[in-house]
């Protein structure tokens, strides 16, 4: 069986088979985390690293893994490369760290934050790695185009509670995107309306951060990608997570195939309830999370509201010598 008709990367079926630890949540990052380099330690001391970019590389035939570790940066940043590539360096990041034995416990939730659920949903055992490859190509093309027909932007309201950020959507006709930590809240919209939003966010005390992106997305603005998205996602084979997934969508674990594909479908056009999504693992005991993917910004916004919990990233996992166990 070659790489790409696996239904996960070996290394990473690996996670299964660990003993679980009813503390530790295992996370993924979204668009936005991408860079150029991403992955490229573990891509040269790992082979289950290298298996998961070679994978992608026949899955989706183009050289993404060069794109990842070599760029160049304007395309690895255009949606329909950025969603592949991330899923792929995440991947092969926690297959150098399972690999290793950086990880030694086996995650009691694993969580995504809107692409990242992607991830999480193949380290479950949910989605064949080769499927979810071709969705998130599929997805970022669709939101990508989706964002031509329908302009739109997105900016981070910091400093504001979500409250706050929904009275000043009320008042400017922009929406929120994203629930991300207790006083910061994606927006998203028309321009003008999110323009309007981030001057109101001033005027009460807190900073509107435009954001470098292709639409308005989780917003209605790409109603019409979710509807294109529908027939994709019904061509592919979903399984029961092994480990629970706490969906976007609900800020719940996602307990069946059927809820997945469900989740997913809704996913686009739907605010990201991460802050929910998170507050649902603590309150359920977890105190450790460990970020697996390019970046620490979930670990930080995390590290901001919750100091009291024990977080990790495993962005650079390629050195047992100089890293602690999870």
């Amino acid at each position: 069986m070659t790489p790409a008709q696996s239904d996960i990367p070996g290394s990473i079926k690996a996670l299964h088979q660990l003993p679980t630890d009813p503390q530790l949540a295992l996370i993924f990052p979204g668009q936005g985390a991408q860079k150029v380099g991403m992955g490229f330690e573990a891509s040269q001391s790992s082979h289950g690293a290298r298996t998961v970019f070679q994978t992608a590389d026949e899955v989706l035939r183009i050289r993404l893994s060069r794109l990842c570790l070599e760029g160049p940066e304007d395309e690895l940043t255009r949606t329909v490369n950025a969603q592949p590539a991330i899923l792929t360096a995440s991947l092969a990041i926690l297959a150098a760290a399972l690999e290793f034995g950086v990880i030694q416990r086996r995650p009691v939730y694993l969580a995504g934050h809107s692409l990242g659920e992607y991830t999480a949903l193949v380290a479950a055992g949910s989605l064949r790695f080769a499927d979810a490859l071709r969705l998130v190509r599929e997805r970022g093309r669709l939101m990508a185009e989706a964002g031509t027909e329908n302009p739109g932007t997105m900016a981070a309201i910091v400093g504001l509670s979500e409250e706050a950020v929904s009275e000043l959507c009320r008042l400017s006709g922009a929406v929120q995107c994203n629930s991300n930590a207790r006083t910061q809240t994606v927006i998203g919209g028309k321009p003008e309306a999110v323009e309007a939003a981030c001057r109101l966010a001033k005027e009460q005390g807190g900073r509107g951060l435009p954001m470098k992106v292709a639409g308005a997305f989780h917003t209605s603005l790409m109603a019409g990608a979710a509807r294109n998205f529908e027939p994709v996602l019904a061509s592919v084979v979903a399984h029961e997570p092994v480990i629970p997934v706490i969906g976007n969508v609900t800020a719940r674990p996602i307990a069946t195939a059927r809820e997945l594909i469900s989740e997913l479908g809704r996913q686009m056009e739907t605010p990201v309830r991460w802050y929910q999504s998170t507050l649902y693992m603590i309150d359920a005991g977890v105190r450790h999370f460990v970020e697996a993917g390019p970046g620490q910004a979930l670990i930080t916004m995390l590290k901001r509201d919750s100091p009291q919990l024990t977080l990790r990233s495993l962005d650079r996992p390629s050195v047992p010598a100089a890293t602690s166990h999870v």
